[in-house]
């Protein structure tokens, strides 16, 4: 099967952030875009993807869904499944692609320790970090499989 051509986006989910993450039109490099900061409402954070979809022309949309180490789903997940939902039926019919994002905040975190960056300054690119590795992670799968990463939201 070959793979509609065309960016592709990333979501990282947080409760108080949304890190954002897009792929160039070929889907091999994925590169931050912003950090957006989650309304109660999630009316302008939604809003703002929306936007960056139709500008970019985005084929699919991945959200990381944070699962526990051993598999199970939480609060996070349930959570994360729920924001994926709403993200589905505001870009409908790009299709939304939940994929399992265990260790993307921590090797997020790491990656900036390692480049010597402080922890306050941090929070302000670490959500565009774990996005990155969020979209890096489904376009590696892509590629290995020959098809969409994850699992298909329904909106």
């Amino acid at each position: 099967m070959t793979l509609e051509r065309g960016p592709r986006l990333a979501i990282d989910v947080g409760t108080v952030r949304v890190g954002l993450a897009a792929s160039d039109p070929d889907g091999l490099v994925a590169t931050p875009v912003e950090t957006l900061r989650r309304d109660a409402g999630g009316a302008s954070d939604v809003r703002r993807i929306v936007d960056e979809v139709v500008e970019r022309g985005a084929r699919v949309v991945y959200v990381g869904l944070p699962r526990h180490l051993s598999g199970a789903e939480g609060a996070s997940a349930q959570a994360a499944r729920a924001y994926a939902g709403t993200v589905a039926r505001a870009i409908d019919p790009v299709p939304v692609h939940l994929v399992d994002e265990r260790m993307s905040s921590v090797s997020a975190h790491r990656s900036m320790q390692e480049a010597g960056r402080p922890g306050r300054k941090q929070r302000s690119v670490v959500d565009q970090v774990a996005a990155v590795i969020i979209l890096q992670t489904a376009l590696d799968a892509e590629r290995r499989a020959g098809e969409r990463a994850g699992e298909l939201v329904t909106a």
